[in-house]
């Protein structure tokens, strides 16, 4: 026999749907979080582009529209006479050519020794090797001004002075590309395939051309990416060793455009522009790559 519930503790439909009314104020503050967060994002994103729009601006405005006060939102007709003045004053495409020299050289040869000295402390044994990998990583604390007068001294006894080659091969070896190195080959590259190459008749440089370094290349991407930037960027090395204006790298020549006198803002700004291209569409294309390569060692 069944006996009637009391309406007192019948489920009322009502009951129900003011349950999900007293949940909604949750997900509209959630909902509000994302958006002041989205907000946030973009403030900063903006105030961080804000720097590169006006320099392409100015590179389209004279000297008189710069400084004008607001200064000039939009771009103007007065590129095609700021490229010719800075083609007058310094040889813009012979430094432009000799920063893009330096940057692959430096590239190329801070990936090759890198990884193999990277390779070696993360999969090798040998005597010493954790003396030796911490004294690599104690260079990290020497502060870099430190080493300009004897990089300077070594340079000026090997004759160096005034060359390119003074400017990539110092730095070829980097205590943060060996770490990187090693952190994401003791990470990715599996023991057991060393040791079965071995079995095989493989020699030690063979594997870690044909085995390793394959797997070595999302970490190769990032680190080729980080040296480029940071040698295309590198204002200081220049300064140091390179004596003439027709050697000299991209930040230098600009650098030299400027005076007490008379400076040349627009033009400056054009070569600037120019200069940024590069590195724009390179982080463009392997932003993505520079993000796993960063990630996967840490991950695993």
């Amino acid at each position: 026999m069944t006996h009637p519930v009391p309406a007192s503790q019948a489920p009322s439909r009502g009951r129900a749907r003011g349950t999900g009314k007293a949940g909604s104020p949750g997900a509209a503050g959630k909902k509000a979080s994302r958006l002041f967060a989205y907000l946030l994002v973009g403030c900063g994103a903006l105030l961080m582009l804000a720097p590169f729009y006006f320099m392409f601006v100015f590179a389209t405005q004279s000297n008189a529209a710069i400084f004008n006060v607001p200064p000039p939102l939009w771009f103007g007709d007065e590129l095609g006479k700021n490229m010719a003045t800075l083609s007058a004053r310094i040889p813009f495409w012979r430094n432009l050519g000799w920063s893009l020299y330096v940057a692959l050289m430096s590239t190329a040869l801070t990936l090759l020794f890198c990884s193999m000295a990277g390779y070696a402390f993360a999969l090798l044994e040998f005597r010493f090797k954790q003396p030796l990998f911490l004294l690599v990583m104690g260079t990290l604390l020497v502060p870099p001004f430190m080493t300009m007068i004897p990089n300077f001294m070594v340079m000026d006894a090997l004759g160096w002075l005034d060359t390119h080659r003074a400017l990539y091969i110092p730095g070829a070896a980097g205590a943060f590309g060996i770490y990187l190195m090693r952190q994401f080959a003791a990470a990715s590259v599996p023991v057991e395939l060393l040791k079965a190459a071995r079995i095989d008749g493989c020699s030690e440089f063979g594997i870690y051309w044909r085995i390793a370094l394959p797997l070595l290349r999302p970490a190769l991407g990032t680190l080729g990416l980080i040296t480029f930037i940071a040698s295309w960027n590198n204002f200081m090395a220049p300064l140091v060793v390179l004596r003439q204006a027709e050697s000299y790298t991209l930040p230098l020549a600009l650098r030299s455009l400027q005076s007490t006198v008379n400076t040349e803002w627009g033009a400056i700004m054009a070569g600037s522009a120019i200069a940024t291209l590069p590195l724009i569409v390179l982080f463009v294309i392997s932003s993505r790559q520079l993000i796993a390569g960063l990630t996967t060692g840490a991950v695993k």
